[in-house]
């Protein structure tokens, strides 16, 4: 499938194929359960339809009441440097449960980031262990765009092929950016860590893609993902 990131406003269309997904219909995100028979309270119940192989080994999670409250932390370790993300249940329950998921069975760990623009759109791209763009975890699930306003500064959000195609992949927004909302916004850097990826993204890539971006000349590798 296709890696994609559109800006709503004089920003080219760009673009990196991604591999190794087979999407079906996609099913809708049940809301967050009262109390009733189906769902724990504070839950909700996500649909991660499996296809095609994993970049790296790795089992779906479990879509069965999956919290949807409050938020929890991870430390992203670069080796040289860390970021702290606050990700945030409540607006994207689904996505966060399937990132914790990867982050537990160590998914993340010695992966890449494989793609850095800096010119109409200010992203690091990351999440695919083959480091080549077409990685995904063998599995899809929704969107959830409902708290999905913008991309500020500080944000983090899933990269996708179109809607309901979110996979393994992410992006960090060091700089406000003009992207059409199709793009989940599941998480936040403070200020200290969000200039750890603006100083990685200050030194240019590469342009070694055909649409202006390029892998980061500061090799950006993550070495581990724990929750903080």
């Amino acid at each position: 499938m296709i890696t994609r990131l559109q800006a709503a406003v004089a920003v080219p269309f760009v673009s990196l194929a991604l591999a190794g997904c087979a999407v079906t219909a996609p099913t809708a995100t049940a809301p967050v359960s009262d109390g009733g028979t189906d769902a724990a309270p504070g839950t909700v119940s996500c649909t991660y339809r499996t296809g095609g192989t994993p970049a790296k080994p790795v089992d779906p999670p479990s879509g069965e009441n999956v919290p949807a409250t409050g938020e929890s932390s991870v430390v992203i370790d670069f080796g040289d440097a860390q970021v702290n993300v606050e990700l945030d249940r409540a607006a994207a329950p689904c996505t966060v449960h399937s990132f914790e998921n990867l982050v537990a069975q160590g998914y993340y760990n010695d992966s890449e980031c494989h793609r850095l623009s800096t010119q109409g759109m200010f992203i690091l791209q990351c999440g695919d262990p083959t480091a080549t763009g077409r990685g995904g975890p063998g599995y899809t699930f929704d969107d959830e765009l409902e708290a999905t306003t913008g991309y500020p500064a500080g944000v983090l959000a899933m990269a996708n092929a179109g809607a309901n195609t979110n996979g393994s992949q992410f992006f960090f927004v060091y700089a406000d950016t003009p992207l059409d909302t199709d793009y989940t916004v599941f998480g936040r850097l403070d200020e200290a860590s969000n200039q750890v990826i603006a100083d990685r993204a200050f030194q240019g890539h590469d342009a070694s893609n055909p649409d202006g971006t390029g892998r980061p000349n500061l090799p950006t590798v993550i070495k581990s993902v724990t929750s903080g």
